[in-house]
Parts: C-alpha cells; structure tokens; sequence
C-alpha cells in the first residue's frame, strides 16, 4: 500500500500520497492540496520544495554522489569525453561509435555562425562583462532560426537546435573573450576538438602560431564535465522555468546563463581568485587569514572550502585537483597568488579545525586556480562555466517538453496594504 501523509486543518483531515525515486528520497505530492484544503505551501528559495521529477541527475550532499544517468562523475571523467558526457545527459544513454560519430561530426559541421552576429559583437563596448555578452549572442540565434520559436517542432528540428547550441557556444564564449580584450575574433578550426577548438579561438593572436597543450586541453574537457549538470539548482530552474512557456530554447538557455552570472550561483570560482589577491594585496600571510577564518567574530570567510550542497566533501573536488596539479606543472606557473593557494590548500586538508568541520577544497577552488593558470581573467570564469552547464540546461529543457509539463506559475501569500479607497494628489498627506 502506498505511503500517505495526513494533514488536519479545519476540523478535517486531508490524505496526500508519498512518491518515491529510484534511489529512495521522498517527497509529499501537494499537487491536489489547495483544491483539498483551500491551502498553499510557503517555502522561500524553494529549499524544500521539488519542482519537477527527473530522470537526469541525481545527487546525494550527505554522502558525496553526483550521478548523471545512473553513472558516476567518477568514472565519466576518467573514461569519457565531455561530448560523450553531453549526448548521455541529452539522449538517455551513451552513445555508440556510430552514434557519437555522427554527433561529432553535425556539432563540427555548425561552429560557424552567421556573419551578421559579428555586427552584434562588435556593438558591445569592449568593458561589457563577457556573460552579458554571451547571453545576448545566444539569443539572438532566434532571431536567425525562426523556426525555432515554434512550439511544435519535430524531434529532427528540435535536435538541429541543440546541436547548434553546442556547437556555436565556444565560437561565442570565445568572441565574448576577444570583445573583453579587444582583439579580433577567431573562427573555428574543425580540425581540432571542441576543447582544442575554444583554446584556439581563445588565444590564437593574428599572424602567430598556435599550438593547443594537450594537457590543457585534456584539463579543461574534464572541467566540463564536472560541471555539466548539478540537479535543479538556479539556473537549470530558470531554463525550466522559461522553457515551461514554450518559448524557444534559445531564449531558454539564454535566461540559465542570466540566472549562473549572478554571484550567489556561477561565481564562486571567480570569488576564490579575488579573495587569494587579496590575500596577496594584504602581504601573503596565509596564517593569518587562516586565523581568521576561525575566528567566528571575523567576517573573512574562506572562498571555495566547503560546499553548501555537500555536507561530506565534493566528489569533483577530488578529480579535478589532480587536473589542476598537472596544469600547472605543464604550464611552469610561477605566481605568488596560487602560492598563496597551494598554502590554503595544504592547511585545510591537514589543520584539524578544517578537517572537523569538513571545510575542504571544492570545485570552484581548482577550477579558479586552472583558470588563473591559463591566464583567463575571472569575468570569464562564469563564461565557461555556462559552456560545461549546457548540456544540462538542454537535457532539462527538453526533459521538460517531452514531460509535456505545464507552465510554470508559483504562489504567494499576500502581504501588502488591504482594500483601500484612491486619494487624490492633492489631498494626500
């Protein structure tokens, strides 16, 4: 039998079903509550609150598991390709040979965009912050796909769409770059890898020759990966949200990278950086701040050490450092701010005040510190951050469609002034 939950209110008790998951979490269906009972549910930030069910990604903070389609991150970022990891979380299943093939190739195929996105660019003022940038420039592809603002769409057109999105993303990300620091843009180079690719359009300076470092490259694919889909955080709610009217995924996405360019969301790795120069900026002093940050009356808190979502520790943390090790190996980096880093590092892993309270390293950590080694400046951070999420955004919104769920509408409880008569200007006190 069915597990319900009784509710009393009113002198009347109301009966709601108890839903499970595949891996057992639970959740009250309040979908027939109101018509019930005439109640509503007030959950602000929505905490504790399911919005949807999913079949895409599943994550355990108490225990440290991030699963996409059943797989763990562990091993999709020792054995995948983050193109790989994209048509797993879009299409269900791994793709075979053939299928990834053919998926490959149709992504090479669409990296060149139209020439008249160029005079978009080139209106931005070379100070616009690249996520700006980059939200605008996918937007406006529906513009240059009406078609895609038709709801009814094929799944053959459905699909053109999410391959031009994957596809055109690094072209952008890249051009965003470029109007930042006031260099002409690169085109793709579809010999290379996607990875290979977006370091090329990046970095590659005119009349200069350019050769993409493996391991860079090979860093970079994973970072993607890591960060390609984490649950129903902000922005994958937005581009539900959004989608949920039937608007098209081009506008879908673009709202997802609005909601990650906000500081509580997409840019914590970016916060890391500014908080090790600052660090620098004050003299180096890595006990200090340490000091500090155990002081619970000093407002300094440590930036990318801990994780609001992991309790136990961020199983991406552990993978991507030794990514990060290598990049700066690789790249001979001799900086005092990611010194400064490594001294962090090695203290909250060891001090014990640290270790207790499970304040370690998290993803946004390395991920900043293989940025900063590339030379990224931190506006960009977000940038590619959005481009590792898009294949979560897409896998969400088109989970949505084929769900055929409705428009998203939530409630409120009214707080405001009660019924009361106009005043006219003249006699308003």
């Amino acid at each position: 039998m069915s597990e319900t939950v009784k509710i009393s209110y009113g002198g009347k008790d109301f009966e709601l079903p108890v839903i499970e998951g595949t891996e057992n979490e639970k959740a009250i269906d309040i979908a027939k509550l109101r018509g019930l009972s005439g109640l509503i549910t007030i959950d602000p930030g929505f905490k504790n609150t399911g919005s949807t069910t999913s079949s895409i990604t599943f994550l355990d903070g108490e225990e440290g598991i991030l699963r996409y389609r059943g797989y763990g991150i562990e091993e999709l970022a020792e054995k995948s390709t983050f193109l790989e990891v994209a048509y797993l979380l879009i299409y269900g299943e791994l793709p075979t040979q053939q299928q990834y093939e053919k998926f490959t190739r149709e992504i090479t195929y669409h990296t060149l965009v139209h020439e008249d996105i160029k005079k978009i660019l080139d209106g931005f003022p070379s100070n616009s912050h690249p996520m700006g940038v980059l939200s605008s420039l996918i937007c406006s592809l529906t513009a240059f796909y009406p078609g895609s603002l038709d709801p009814t769409r094929n799944e053959d057109a459905v699909n053109l769409s999410i391959v031009r999105l994957l596809a055109k993303m690094p072209t952008f990300a890249a051009w965003a770059y470029k109007n930042e620091v006031g260099h002409p843009v690169n085109y793709p180079d579809n010999s290379l890898d996607y990875c290979s690719n977006f370091l090329k359009m990046m970095f590659a300076l005119p009349a200069e020759k350019y050769e993409v470092n493996p391991v860079v490259s090979k860093a970079l694919d994973k970072l993607l990966i890591l960060h390609a889909d984490h649950e129903q955080n902000c922005s994958t709610s937005t581009v539900r949200m959004v989608g949920s009217s039937q608007a098209s995924i081009y506008a879908a996405i673009s709202a997802g990278i609005n909601a990650l360019w906000g500081p509580l969301h997409g840019g914590a790795n970016q916060a890391v950086i500014e908080m090790l120069e600052a660090i620098k900026a004050d003299g180096g002093d890595t006990k200090k701040f340490l000091n500090k940050a155990k002081d619970k009356d000093d407002p300094f808190r440590l930036m990318g050490f801990g994780h609001r979502v992991y309790k136990n520790f961020d199983p991406r943390a552990k993978i991507i450092k030794k990514a990060a090790d290598d990049v700066l190996e690789a790249m001979g980096v001799h900086d005092p701010v990611l010194e400064i880093a490594k001294e962090l590092e090695y203290a909250a892993l060891n001090d014990q005040y640290f270790v207790d309270r499970k304040l370690y390293p998290n993803v946004d950590f390395y991920s900043g510190i293989i940025y900063r080694a590339l030379g990224i400046p931190t506006d960009m951070f977000t940038v590619l951050f959005a481009m590792g999420r898009l294949p979560g955004w897409i896998a969400q919104w088109k989970e949505m469609r084929e769900n055929g769920e409705p428009i998203g509408r939530p409630r409120q409880i009214y707080t405001g002034a009660q019924t009361r008569g106009y005043v006219s200007m003249n006699k308003r006190g």
